[in-house]
């Protein structure tokens, strides 16, 4: 992806989360030159669980089309050390016809909350024992409503309705009518090792840098910022 293309997702991405009255901590606005005049030893805990900015198109090179905006407000360590929270927090912007391809999870258990926007679709398979779709039906529960569904069904979810998602369960979505804001609120989060996407693809993408970064991403902060 082009950093001019990364900073206007961001720039699309702060303002509609001001429309649906999602507000972000502090660093969640610091310019790189902002983060050089921090006592950055006090932010090691960002820079560490990796939380702040993810703009990913997944190695699509379609952003428009597969790619996903998150912000990690909060995560742990796996294994509980050095950082022992339990748990995790994503704000994630969905866009309209954006897929967020077909993947799983090995650790993760998380809930999928629709904050706001259109119409949130999520499409739902069991694995099977060789990490494939199984044709078997899925289970699920929507706000504390345990549903039957056969293979591959599309959920579809409106504002203030979520969904839990268990390990290893595949699962894609997008948005529909108008782009999302979601939730995630989920055990500890590792994106570096905890994602099984159904067709091998990067969850991080390559950035070619044909301007400056508006903010740093949280895979990136190493590259910039002396750590």
């Amino acid at each position: 992806m082009q950093r001019s293309t990364i900073n206007a997702i961001l720039a699309y991405t702060h303002a509609l989360f001001e429309q649906h009255q999602v507000a972000l901590p502090p660093f969640a606005f610091f310019t790189p030159e902002q983060w050089r005049l921090q006592a950055l030893e006090r932010y090691r805990e960002v820079f560490e669980l990796g939380l702040g900015w993810d703009v990913t198109d997944m190695g699509s090179d379609d952003f428009e089309h597969e790619g996903l905006t998150l912000f990690t407000l909060r995560n742990g360590s796996v294994g509980g050390q050095p950082y022992a929270k339990p748990y995790a927090e994503k704000v994630m912007l969905v866009r309209e016809r954006q897929v967020t391809p077909m993947h799983f999870h090995w650790y993760k258990m998380e809930d999928i909350i629709h904050r706001g926007g259109g119409d949130l679709i999520i499409e739902l398979y069991n694995r099977t024992d060789d990490e494939q779709c199984a044709d078997s039906d899925v289970e699920v529960v929507l706000d504390g409503e345990r549903q039957r569904h056969p293979a591959g069904s599309r959920l579809r979810l409106r504002a203030g309705q979520s969904i839990t998602l268990t390990q290893g369960l595949y699962h894609s979505f997008w948005a529909e009518r108008a782009p999302v804001v979601a939730g995630e609120v989920s055990m500890v989060n590792d994106d570096r090792c905890d994602n099984r996407f159904l067709r091998a693809r990067p969850r991080f993408s390559q950035i070619v840098d044909d301007a400056a970064p508006l903010h740093l991403l949280c895979n990136e902060y190493a590259r910039f910022l002396p750590l």
